[in-house]
Order: structure tokens, then C-alpha cells, then sequence
């Protein structure tokens, strides 16, 4: 047999509702879907926008607060349907709610969803801004080759939206080439604190760039860091 004979097809007594929950168990499911949908906004919020990715905060918490809801009452014979139709009318109430929040108290929007940052100026880290953020300078050189970026003295200032996307702005090309910290993740790893031959060096923790001499050593001014690179001054192609 398919079913285990004491499940009674289409009794929608135990469709709609459950046997082992009496009826005042509905305003349990209403402040269970209150206090989860606030634990998974405040998980998106602090594992940062990187996680998030194209979707805002409101539109991933929607998915992952009916997906399970959803999934339970399509496959469970135990679980009533009027219990997720409750959940997905709590949601959706408090998704609505908080985008008329946001949309009217645009610090609480910047506070919960975050707003652009500027990570990179004049071929520099902003370390401040920065270390605020849930990302590595690996995870950002990787963001900033995909949009062809050999070096950071291509780049004139670079953000990282709220949706965790990059947007990276450049030099016109009749401005000066700038020497700046290469990305490559070869010359990266090549890294040294003695120089091996005198010239430009870029430090490899906040793109810094500087002249030393061949066999010294040099603390960057900025961040204080030791390890360099020879610069890069390749134009960037278009």
C-alpha cells in the first residue's frame, strides 16, 4: 500500500487543520512567522550583501521564508494547509511592511540593506570602508578582473553596491598612465619585503605606490604593511 491505512484521503479536517494542535495554535503560527522572518532578516543583514547578491535583503528572505512552508504542505500529510497559508500571509504582510519602511525612512533602508561604499579611489584601497566590509582583497581583485582590470591604476574610484554588485569607474583615456598595484593573482603571490630591483612598487595591502631602491626594505606610509610589488603601467584596453 502506498498510504498507511489509518491516513483517510482528502479528510480535509486534517487537511485544513491538525489533529494534534487545537485551533488557538493559529496565533502561534502567526508569531512563529514574526520572529522567524525577523532571525532571517538579521542573518542576511549581518552575513553581508556579498551573500545576497542581485536580490535585496526583502526579496531572499520572501524566498527562503515560503520556500519551506511551501515544500512542507506540498510533500506532508501532517502538515495543514491552513497553517501555510497563515505563513504566506504573515510574510507577505511583513514584506510589504518593511519595503514601505525603507521607502519612507531612507536611513533605515541604508541601515538594513546598505548603500554603496567606496572601496577603491585613485588606484587605492580604502582600507576604512574596506574592513567594514564581509570581503576579501582576493574576492575584490576577482570582481575587479571581470571587468578587465590589470592593475589598480586603471581604476578611478570603485563601489560595491548594496546589492553586493561592483561598479568600477576608469581614467579617460587621454589622462596619464597610472602606475598602480597589479591584480594578477601570479604577481600577487610573488610578493617580497627586500626590493630586487630598484624602480615603482606597489604595496600589496593598499595599493600604495612609491619608489624603492634595489635591496631595501620600506614600510607603506598608509597602512604600515611591508610587502611589495613592482607597479603596473599598462593602459587599459578597451
Amino acid at each position: 500500500m502506498l498510504l498507511a491505512a489509518d491516513i483517510e484521503p482528502f479528510d480535509w479536517n486534517r487537511i485544513l487543520f491538525s489533529a494534534d494542535a487545537p485551533p488557538l495554535f493559529l496565533l502561534e503560527v502567526v508569531l512563529r512567522c514574526i520572529v522567524t522572518y525577523l532571525l532571517m532578516l538579521g542573518a542576511l543583514r549581518i552575513t553581508g550583501r556579498r551573500g545576497v547578491r542581485q536580490l535585496s535583503i526583502f526579496e531572499l528572505s520572501i524566498i527562503l521564508g515560503l520556500g519551506s512552508a511551501a515544500g512542507d504542505a506540498m510533500l506532508y500529510h501532517d502538515t495543514p494547509l491552513l497553517y501555510a497559508a497563515i505563513v504566506f500571509a504573515v510574510v507577505s504582510v511583513l514584506y510589504l511592511l518593511f519595503n514601505k519602511l525603507t521607502e519612507k525612512f531612507p536611513g533605515f533602508s541604508d541601515w538594513l540593506e546598505g548603500k554603496p561604499v567606496l572601496l577603491v579611489e585613485d588606484g587605492k584601497i580604502q582600507l576604512e570602508n574596506f574592513n567594514k566590509q564581509n570581503l576579501t582583497p582576493k574576492e575584490l581583485f576577482g570582481e575587479l578582473r571581470q571587468f578587465q582590470v590589470e592593475h589598480l591604476g586603471q581604476v578611478r574610484r570603485a563601489y560595491i553596491e548594496a546589492t553586493g554588485n561592483m561598479s568600477v569607474y576608469y581614467y579617460e583615456e587621454q589622462e596619464p598612465i597610472r602606475p598602480g598595484l597589479p591584480i594578477w593573482p601570479e604577481l600577487l603571490a610573488s610578493a617580497r619585503r627586500r626590493i630586487e630591483e630598484t624602480g615603482l612598487h606597489a604595496c600589496t595591502c593598499c595599493g600604495h605606490v612609491q619608489e624603492i631602491a634595489r635591496g631595501n626594505t620600506a614600510s607603506c606610509p598608509v597602512c604600515t604593511k611591508e610587502d611589495w610589488i613592482p607597479a603596473c603601467e599598462t593602459r587599459r584596453a578597451v
